[in-house]
């Protein structure tokens, strides 16, 4: 590991925005603020709405400073990128803004059921070989109805067709509402001022000329779910341009 993630590790470990509970921790403790994220860390009624995969948490920022009448929560397991947004939000007095670093497979450990009324999930890996890791799978969607109100909305934006393709179908089939959707959202009518913010991955993937989708729509309490059984043909860029470019591990 570089210095400058040490460096990152250990300013983060003082930084009382951030909450690390890797796998090994939650196995041996419960998360103090689950359920209580109002009340306790917030300290405001305000609704909750999650990152998922908040990289560098460009979107939780700016989205925080956005709404200051809503409370934001990143997620990821990368530490060392999750450190930007979380110094951006110490430096600029955010008070609304907080980051979790767990597996986002286990955030029913870290939320109550109907505490949370959004998530985005933004360019997420589109897991083309393993449906069960992806982000919009039915495997999660069963988790983010548990964690919805019952106006809960989810956001994806994605670069990936096979994952827009992907989760139009899993809506279709489950009877969701969609609230809006586009498959080239910056051609499209909807100029809306949080679609304007941009994440790292996003300025690469526009950079090479790749067009950005957009699907909002409903996710409410549910429990019989529907996996898509479709053969979607996969992106032909994610070999040589996530993998080798991004993909590279870190902490």
């Amino acid at each position: 590991m570089g210095k400058n993630k040490l460096t990152k590790f250990a300013e983060m470990a003082s930084y009382s925005n951030v909450f690390q509970y890797p796998f090994e921790k939650i196995k041996s403790e419960v998360f103090p603020l689950k359920g209580r994220w109002n009340e306790e860390y917030f300290r405001n009624e305000n609704p909750i709405v999650l990152e998922l995969g908040c990289g560098k948490g460009e979107y939780t920022v700016e989205l925080a400073k956005l709404f200051p009448e809503k409370n934001f929560i990143g997620i990821d397991i990368k530490g060392a990128r999750m450190w930007s947004g979380a110094t951006q939000a110490i430096r600029q007095n955010l008070k609304n803004v907080a980051f979790l670093r767990t597996h986002i497979e286990l955030i029913c450990h870290f939320f109550a059921e109907k505490e949370i009324s959004e998530i985005w999930i933004t360019f997420p890996d589109p897991q083309m070989n393993k449906v069960n890791k992806r982000l919009t799978s039915t495997r999660f969607m069963r988790e983010y109805s548990r964690l919805l109100n019952e106006n809960g909305i989810v956001h994806l934006k994605t670069d990936s067709n096979f994952l827009y393709t992907y989760t139009k179908e899993m809506i279709r089939i489950n009877h969701l509402d969609v609230y809006f959707e586009t498959d080239d959202l910056y051609r499209s009518e909807w100029q809306d001022t949080i679609l304007q913010i941009q994440t790292f991955y996003e300025q690469q993937w526009r950079a090479r000329g790749l067009n950005i989708k957009y699907i909002q729509f409903a996710c409410p309490p549910k429990n019989d779910w529907t996996e898509p059984d479709i053969k979607i043909e996969k992106d032909d860029y994610r070999s040589f341009g996530r993998n080798a470019n991004f993909n590279k591990s870190i902490h």
